[in-house]
């Protein structure tokens, strides 16, 4: 995603208890907010230290950076931590992290011989057939994408709209279930509730990440700061 790439989210507020009491989203939120599970930690730690996110990990990180590429193995590469490749792939629209650090890619090699059977990420091991070492680049060819699954892209369908509460609990939308969520919130007036519609981009995103793994109260941590503290 791009610092201009934005999601427009509507959020239903109760400004008595200067709270977030759930959001309506399409399918690029939900896709985002799933997309979170698959980050690595080193992705995540990546992101976060612009937020100057506490704890020690963001130390474990910059030690990493700053070790000399002498003391790594051979066959490994610091990027293989600090920019790790997710292990969910295909393609997730907008919201997916995309100007992160580019993941380094995987390296293959085989050895020169017309039958070969093994393959390695390390050039100068050597094939146990010909004992020639396995320079010969392998190329991964991934499948057509219609093979991949629907070519809308990404985890949920964007036929419907949901709902997301303030601790990122997701569900789809209903008329049923936002009135079960305004009794379960105890309210009684309608006139303290009102309608906020927002736009969600990288910053909130890196706010919303950094703030669900502090808080039960995301959404309004990253969009009611303010009001909250008033």
């Amino acid at each position: 995603m791009t610092e201009s790439s934005t999601i427009s989210l509507k959020l239903l507020i109760d400004t008595h208890g200067k709270r977030v009491l759930f959001a309506e989203a399409g399918k690029d939120f939900i896709d985002f907010l799933f997309r979170i599970l698959s980050l690595p930690v080193g992705t995540i730690i990546n992101l976060l230290r612009k937020q100057e996110m506490v704890g020690s990990l963001s130390n474990l990180y910059q030690s990493i950076e700053n070790l000399n590429d002498s003391y790594i193995q051979p066959n490994q590469t610091k990027d293989a931590l600090l920019k790790p490749v997710s292990p969910v792939s295909g393609s997730v629209p907008l919201l997916a992290i995309n100007d992160a650090p580019a993941a380094a890619v995987k390296k293959f090699y085989r050895c020169t011989c017309s039958q070969f059977a093994s393959v390695s990420d390390d050039q100068n091991v050597v094939c146990p057939q010909c004992k020639g070492k396995m320079t010969t680049n392998v190329s991964y060819v991934a499948p057509p994408k219609g093979q991949q699954g629907s070519s809308e892209g990404g985890f949920v369908k964007g036929v419907v709209t949901y709902m997301v509460m303030d601790d990122l609990a997701v569900m789809p939308l209903s008329t049923i279930s936002s009135i079960t969520l305004l009794n379960k919130f105890n309210i009684k007036d309608v006139s303290v509730l009102e309608e906020m519609v927002v736009n969600f981009g990288m910053n909130e995103a890196v706010k919303l990440l950094n703030a669900s793994l502090q808080s039960k109260q995301v959404l309004t941590d990253v969009f009611l700061k303010g009001i909250k503290s008033e």
